[in-house]
């Protein structure tokens, strides 16, 4: 092990990569081997890696000598990323969205957000395991469990702490410092759940923003991709990256779409200044002492950072009685589509050939069932039934122009503030709408929860905001982050 190394690597972000590289004090080949003995080493301990790329070293060495002689393409040449296992990548990986029966699966090409991050010279280190099927398999699968990668476990407590699902590996390699940053998806939770356990910065972009072509898909109306990180501006530096118009998704071609190509502008230490956010008290009255405490210190941060808060905000879906129907339809639909397409390496091409799979290979694929699996497969797969329709012009409805819109209309808000993915944030996820999350703080003691978790831990403090206001978010959680510098890394020991 080299500690200089160490020094140099642990808890770095792009730029200073960047800026090492640079100076020549450092080398993706050299940083891509650094990463990969990390994963080695500490890996086994949480199952966040469910295989690493062949040819990173390689691409590393090719792109050490594309800087000497041409340049750097941008700021992610060279560093090296993980990509959930629900993203294609055109290589020698694996794309299996956790299950066994697409354990051999390789894609035919790079999914778009893949071929945007590959030109910007990113490295892919390797593909995170994550809860399998995205987690709408079953309704008893523990988040970061599947069946090809095992059972993620959270860095700073493993088996203690919940992990979050589904990005679990994304988020558990981050924090442990087994790659520079990660890219998860989200559907409701995703990304914001494991960010939150982790003590990462995640964020969920507004549907429409990100290209959703070629990755394993659960949805089609609140599914995305998005950037797991140790700061926000790395989080800004790939959410930037990936960001080009897809003419094969129709949601980026909404006339309201509003993307730029640099949201590390939109950074800004005071931007917490003259910001209107909204406590939703109605979403805190579950928690516990200790993380009503933490939210309420989030708040004051805010505050004494000169934020106007507006205390308490009250959102007319809140009382609302939300049902499944869009993703139980969507799922068959979008999951056929993928799979009709997918090579004469996946072992199946339709849910039921997947399900049929699992029931003949029972005893590796379904530790937990498959109930979520054959509940969408008795939907017709065309999104042709009336309860379907009802069912999504009720989530928009409801989320949208009685739930997150009316709130921020009715104060002028830029943000209501939640603490880490307590249960309205899947307003925003039916809604479409962006979320960013930053860590808070830590707590030392917590209640035991139904699963076998303890609710102790890293918090992460969230902001959501109305469809594209990912700038206003990226100010206010940029400025949170720099007020608070409440990250820290677990122990490599755990």
């Amino acid at each position: 092990m080299d500690r200089t190394l160490d020094e140099l690597l642990l808890e770095t972000d792009i730029v200073s990569l960047q800026s090492a590289m640079e100076s020549g004090s450092l080398t993706s080949e050299v940083c891509v081997r650094w990463y990969l003995d990390r994963i080695t080493r500490i890996d086994p301990k949480l199952n966040s890696v469910i295989e690493v790329n062949p040819d990173a070293i390689e691409q590393a060495i090719a792109l050490d000598a594309e800087r000497r002689e041409q340049g750097v393409r941008g700021p992610l040449h060279g560093i090296p990323i993980l990509l959930k296992d629900n993203i294609d990548t055109g290589d020698h990986m694996h794309t299996s969205a956790g299950s066994v029966a697409l354990a051999e699966h390789i894609a035919k090409s790079d999914s778009m957000v893949a071929a945007q991050l590959r030109a910007a010279g990113a490295i892919f280190l390797g593909k995170a395991n994550m809860t399998e099927w995205a987690n709408f398999m079953s309704t008893t699968m523990l988040s970061g469990y599947s069946s090809r990668g095992g059972q993620t476990l959270n860095p700073y407590g493993p088996g203690e702490l919940f992990v979050g699902g589904s990005s679990s590996g994304s988020a558990a390699a981050v924090a442990a410092n087994l790659c520079t940053a990660a890219l998860g998806t989200e559907t409701s939770g995703s990304i914001i759940s494991p960010a939150s356990q982790n003590c990462l910065v995640g964020l969920k972009p507004t549907i429409g923003l990100v290209s959703r072509t070629g990755i394993i898909p659960l949805t089609s109306s609140q599914d995305s991709a998005g950037p797991m990180t140790r700061s926000v501006k790395d989080a800004a530096i790939l959410l930037s990256t990936i960001i080009a118009v897809d003419p094969k998704d129709a949601a980026m071609h909404d006339n309201e779409r509003k993307a730029y190509t640099d949201y590390v502008s939109f950074l800004d230490v005071n931007g917490l200044r003259g910001a209107r956010i909204g406590v939703p008290r109605f979403y805190y009255q579950h928690l516990d002492e200790a993380r009503a405490a933490v939210i309420e210190r989030a708040i004051n941060v805010c505050r004494e950072q000169g934020a106007i808060i507006i205390d308490p905000v009250s959102l007319p879906c809140e009382s609302a009685k939300w049902d499944w129907d869009v993703m139980r339809h969507e799922f068959k639909k979008v999951l056929n589509d993928y799979l009709a397409q997918a090579g004469p390496d996946a072992y199946v091409k339709s849910l039921d050939e997947l399900i049929a799979y699992n029931e003949e290979n029972s005893s590796v694929a379904l530790k937990y069932g498959q109930d979520l699996l054959i509940w969408s497969n008795e939907t017709s797969g065309t999104l042709s039934e009336p309860v379907y329709a009802e069912s999504l012009r009720h989530n928009r409805l409801l989320s949208r122009d009685q739930g997150i819109d009316h709130a921020i209309r009715e104060h002028q808000l830029d943000s209501l503030i939640f603490l880490g993915n307590e249960e309205g944030l899947d307003v925003s996820a039916r809604a479409g709408y962006p979320v960013i999350t930053v860590p808070g703080e830590c707590i030392e003691s917590g209640i035991a929860g139904e699963d076998g978790y303890t609710t102790k831990g890293p918090q992460g403090i969230t902001f959501v905001g109305t469809a594209y206001s990912e700038p206003i978010l990226f100010r206010l959680a940029y400025a949170y982050e720099q007020a608070t510098k409440f990250r820290f890394a677990p122990r490599d020991e755990f």
